[in-house]
């Protein structure tokens, strides 16, 4: 009788009290359903899309200790700025990825700095507010002042175009007077290039870096372009002088 009338209940659908009895096997029979259920595949932070921090580790930032050697601390900023670039990480986010690689020294100096200057976050820390101190704490003055005046005599010399921007734009970090104006950077630019680029370029006046870099390289190639053309027509036409040479010998030459 129990098991007729259990057929016919529908939980949440009568409103007269159910039997405790039918009401366990429903519990029962519930539980029996989701424990046959496959269990959910945990999923990357937002769906699959990694994180910010899984994205900057992916790139594999290397590691300061606060080693006491200038070119080292300049040598990780540099590749952390360019992790940077490659990925365009939000401003706000910059100080955090980056100081998450400090170990040891490094990570005692920023710690303190955090708690003191920056009140442990509750004031905003821009990138360049961790810079300057970065570069006040583990590059030493005097190494700033030769990377400073090296830039202002720096030129091209020897150097491809593309090898003398690179260089340009490192040390250009070591005379914000400078580059704070965006008119003064491709003038000082166009005035370190070999006498034959700067002759053809200091005519134009560009007003932006990247204007003048790329008329820069493409005069660059242009020049390399006549040159390769010029060599090529010296080699073609030597055997017919030489010809001519040995002619004229032998006419010369006493019987």
């Amino acid at each position: 009788m129990l098991e007729r009338r259990s057929r016919g209940v529908r939980i949440g659908m009568s409103s007269r009290p159910q039997h405790p009895r039918v009401l366990l096997y429903f519990l029962h029979h519930h539980l029996w359903i989701m424990a046959q259920a496959p269990a959910p595949v945990p999923q990357e932070h937002g769906h699959g899309v990694p994180s910010i921090m899984e994205r900057f580790k992916r790139m594999a930032p290397p590691s300061f200790k606060g080693e006491s050697q200038p070119l080292l601390a300049e040598s990780w900023l540099r590749e952390i700025e360019k992790i940077f670039r490659a990925i365009r990480f939000p401003e706000e986010d910059k100080v955090s990825l980056a100081t998450y690689m400090l170990k040891e020294r490094a990570d005692v100096w920023w710690s303190s700095l955090f708690r003191t200057r920056f009140e442990d976050g509750a004031v905003e820390v821009a990138w360049d507010k961790f810079v300057r101190p970065f570069r006040a704490k583990f590059v030493p003055e005097h190494i700033q002042d030769k990377m400073e005046q090296e830039f202002l005599t720096l030129t091209q010399g020897s150097m491809m175009v593309l090898e003398y921007e690179a260089r340009f734009a490192e040390l250009s970090k070591y005379a914000p007077h400078i580059v704070v104006d965006e008119r003064r950077k491709p003038k000082k630019f166009v005035m370190g290039l070999k006498p034959s680029l700067r002759l053809r370029l200091v005519v134009f006046d560009h007003c932006m870096l990247d204007e003048a870099l790329s008329a820069a390289c493409r005069q660059e190639s242009e020049m390399e372009q006549y040159l390769e053309e010029k060599k090529a027509s010296q080699k073609t036409s030597a055997p017919l002088f030489q010809r001519q040479d040995r002619k004229k010998a032998a006419y010369q030459s006493p019987q």
